[in-house]
């Protein structure tokens, strides 16, 4: 059986591991000509942990995150509302890590490389459309650095893992969008002396919504 899986980020390649893990053959087509680390900061909870943890990717990733000890919600004047311990410290064989989402990423790339080989994961193919039969599906893609169109490909199953503007599942809900929750996010990085106990999860203000 031959599985293609559409997009090489965290999620098309924890998935590529698991069904490598499985013994199921599979192939990985990224859009971005070369794999870099960015994004941002992001909290792996033990739940993750513990799938990252089946995938024998905990002792790589241990190193490159921060351990949260505890988690603080604070009011916008400053008082705690609750604290709470995390990861191992309330009790979970694994822990809670903070860490740059692009360590993550390169960590998961790097051992899917060796694990499935160079020819298991394709870079440089932006995913354009698919065409679905009986016995298998058809795919179609660019090369991203070129624009120029690639061969079609066949595969007894394609999973779309391409991200949150995803083509795949716009083929299927073209009229389905993005929703605005009014929430937005901030995110910076500054150097600081050790607050509370320097592995703290901290939350500070409130959500209000219109």
């Amino acid at each position: 059986m031959e599985i293609a899986i559409v997009g090489g980020g965290i999620v098309g390649l924890g998935l590529a591991l698991n069904l490598q893990q499985r013994g199921l053959q599979c192939r990985v087509y990224e859009a971005v000509p070369e794999v870099k680390e960015l994004g941002v900061g992001i909290t792996l909870l033990p739940h993750a942990m513990g799938e990252l943890a089946r995938l024998g990717l905990q002792e790589s990733l241990e190193p490159l995150g921060i351990e949260n000890h505890d988690s603080c919600f604070f009011n916008r004047f400053g008082q705690l509302i609750y604290r709470e311990p995390r990861g191992r410290f309330a009790g979970y064989d694994v822990p809670e890590l903070g860490m740059h989402r692009g360590r993550l990423h390169r960590v998961s790339y790097e051992t899917a490389l060796d694990r499935l080989g160079r020819r298991g994961i394709v870079t440089d193919r932006r995913f354009i459309g698919l065409e679905q039969d009986d016995p298998a599906v058809t795919l179609h893609f660019r090369q991203t650095s070129s624009g120029a169109p690639c061969p079609p490909l066949r595969a007894d199953i394609a999973i779309g893992c391409d991200g949150v503007n995803s083509t795949v599942r716009g083929q299927f809900y073209p009229a389905e969008g993005l929703v605005f929750t009014r929430i937005n996010t901030w995110r910076g990085v500054t150097r600081h002396p050790r607050i509370l106990t320097g592995r703290t999860y901290m939350r500070v203000g409130s959500i209000r919504t219109l």
